[in-house]
């Protein structure tokens, strides 16, 4: 049976309604009760966590640890550092009641913990030898959105963010951008299958109080631009307004040179975005809580439904079975197919019968094929490692089709309308900028027309990738 696809809006129709409809009835979040807050269901909780597990792997193997430091950051921290306060200044959430009277100091709930995390990096490193200190937290973040969408912008989100400190600004620079290839990138295409492109931010989209930027920029389904993560050089910035310093081998007083990189929920938005469809979501298999569904079409299946899950649970797949026999089939189908199931598997008399099951590979445009239960489960293993890389192929070719090369800012704005425009920076500058902000466009990031990331956005000759964003 084939599952209806007429429960949601239409990308083509309406993109943010599409969007919303996913979320909804795939059961991945719902609003909270004030506004631009989420509640994470079980099963957009059970992607986030895959994600995240993923995540965590990566980040310590370039040697940072995990710590947790306070919700409540001291106001007056903030305003140590008058860059970041004014960056972040209209988002900022402040405490200024508690235990019933008035607190002698606000606290802001963070928006990010560079400035108490710094605090306490001046506290722990004495010299050299503490250095580097490379930390790490999963936590959540307040940032007060007067645009809410779930997943994208939400006040409150989930996220890591990480902070480190180095004797040198080349040890610091290469840490940062270590993050941003050997964590961020490798997530985002080998385990999201999400193609990014990487890149420096102008001075105008800069991280407030950092000195570099860097970005992975990956192109939504209807051709608008999504930063998934961010990855920032802070410079001396933060280490002059805490007093980081550090006795050096010299034995002279050094200041310290730091960095911060995040990563949030948004990149389960971006999944969403990138890889769904008209028939809801698409789950890469690498953070598909549910990797296989094994349908019962009537109670005479529901025991050799239950033998297959076991063999594929043994295979070292994700499975649950669908014994809801008393629910119509299609709208079991329906539903497995919103929630982006990678393999359903259907049970019915007649297959069962035969020898049989009916494999609909979710990925493959529902793809449906009859195959033997003796080779059901090497036939189900290889099709979850295949559909993974298919997904990002596909993704990677909409990427490619859809980034349009020009050399003005005027045909810039034009082709932004449905997709991204690459042109030279210098046919840009700020006064272009100006121009593609008045369009409700801007500049992605800056590459080398080689690729790779640029240590200055004064370097001659570098690429601007621009797009509506997200």
């Amino acid at each position: 049976m084939t599952a209806s696809r007429s429960v949601l809006a239409s990308q083509a129709a309406d993109y943010p309604r599409w969007f919303q409809d996913v979320i909804a009835k795939a059961e991945l979040a719902d609003n909270g009760p004030v506004r631009g807050t989420m509640v994470v269901r079980p099963y957009g909780y059970g992607i986030w966590e895959l994600l995240q597990e993923a995540m965590n792997r990566r980040i310590k193997a370039t040697g940072a640890a995990n710590a947790y430091f306070p919700l409540l950051i001291p106001e007056s921290y903030l305003q140590r550092e008058a860059e970041h306060v004014e960056g972040f200044s209209p988002e900022l959430a402040v405490v200024t009641h508690a235990g019933g009277k008035e607190l002698e100091e606000p606290a802001v709930i963070r928006p990010t913990s560079e400035t108490v995390i710094g605090e306490y990096m001046a506290k722990w490193i004495q010299s050299y030898r503490d250095l580097p200190l490379l930390l790490n937290q999963w936590a959540n973040a307040v940032r007060w959105e007067l645009r809410p969408r779930l997943f994208l912008r939400t006040t409150e989100f989930l996220w890591q963010e990480g902070h480190t400190a180095h004797a040198t600004f080349e040890d610091a620079r290469a840490y940062a951008t270590k993050i941003l290839y050997d964590v961020y990138r490798d997530v985002m295409v080998n385990v999201l299958a999400i193609p990014v492109v990487a890149g420096r931010k102008t001075r105008r989209e800069r991280f407030a109080g950092a000195i570099n930027t860097m970005t992975l920029e990956a192109m939504t389904g209807d051709g608008k631009a999504l930063q998934m993560c961010t990855s920032h050089e802070l410079g001396q910035n933060f280490a002059r307004a805490f007093d980081i310093n550090y006795l050096s081998s010299d034995g002279e007083r050094e200041l310290a040179w730091t960095t911060s990189w995040g990563s949030t929920t948004r990149m389960v938005g971006g999944l969403i975005m990138v890889h769904g469809d008209d028939a809801g979501l698409r789950v890469p298999p690498a953070v598909a809580p549910i990797q296989v569904v094994v349908l019962a079409v009537r109670d005479e299946t529901i025991e050799a439904a239950r033998r297959i899950a076991d063999d594929l649970e043994s295979a070292g797949l994700r499975v649950t079975v669908d014994d809801r026999t008393d629910q119509p089939f299609g709208r079991r189908a329906v539903n497995w197919e919103l929630k982006g199931v990678p393999i359903r598997i259907e049970l019915g008399p007649r297959d069962l019968a035969a020898g049989a099951a009916t494999v609909v590979r979710r990925l493959r445009d529902s793809a449906k094929t009859a195959v033997n239960l003796s080779d059901l489960t090497s036939t189900v293993v290889d099709a979850i490692d295949t559909d993974q890389a298919h997904l990002l192929q596909e993704a990677t070719a909409r990427h490619t089709a859809r980034t349009t090369a020009v050399s003005t800012v005027d045909e810039a704005v034009e082709v932004a309308a449905a997709g991204w425009a690459s042109l030279p920076y210098d046919a840009v500058g700020e006064e272009g900028e100006d121009r593609l902000a008045e369009s409700g466009v801007t500049v992605r990031c800056l590459q080398r027309p080689d690729g790779t990331l640029p240590l200055d956005d004064t370097e001659p000759d570098l690429i601007a990738y621009v797009a509506r964003s997200y």
